[in-house]
């Protein structure tokens, strides 16, 4: 993939998550584990073309872990409320901060990496740790949400038709809140 291409597709699914986190929204499962999932999965098909040297794998698995950290981060710092007996979220502005110190970090460590090696490191595994910092986070969410009362949906209702929800997730739910 193209770095032009995947430059825009980043900037769209991160604009995406922000914006409709930011207003707050319906905590459904499957987009918090489907979009970073997709994301992951086109970042791994991708990152070998930039793994290189032992020096640009051992920067990849500290930017992933790095990612990873400001995921978990992020999920602990969203709001978690109830509307009409469903379980919502909303970004907070500590949130956004972690967002920003999360591209902050992967930005630097790949000049970091283009300092060491010499050779222009700009697309090291942007969408691979992208994406696994969405769905640390969106696993964090969904591990709070299920301790509280308001129900987790799987997929959203569209044009005023219900809510899916989940059987495992109704079960893990109804074992949580019974402690």
């Amino acid at each position: 993939m193209s770095t032009p291409v995947e430059i825009v597709l980043i900037v769209a699914a991160v604009g995406y998550v922000l914006i409709r986190r930011l207003a707050g929204d319906v905590a459904e499962a499957k987009r918090m584990l489907l979009l970073p999932a997709i994301l992951t999965v086109i970042g791994l098909s991708d990152v070998d073309e930039s793994l290189k040297t032992a020096t640009s794998v051992a920067f990849l698995v500290g930017t992933l872990a790095v990612s990873v950290l400001f995921g978990v981060l992020r999920g602990a710092s969203i709001r978690l409320y109830q509307q009409d007996g469903v379980a919502h979220m909303r970004y907070t502005w500590l949130t956004i901060a972690l967002w920003v110190l999360n591209v902050g970090a992967k930005v630097g460590a790949n000049l970091l990496l283009g300092l060491i090696t010499g050779i222009a490191s700009g697309g090291n595994g942007v969408m691979l740790t992208i994406g696994v910092g969405i769905l640390a986070e969106g696993v964090v969410v969904l591990a709070r949400a299920v301790r509280t009362d308001g129900r987790i949906v799987w997929k959203k209702g569209e044009d005023g038709k219900a809510h899916t929800t989940s059987p495992f997730l109704d079960d893990l739910q109804a074992r949580m809140t019974r402690r």
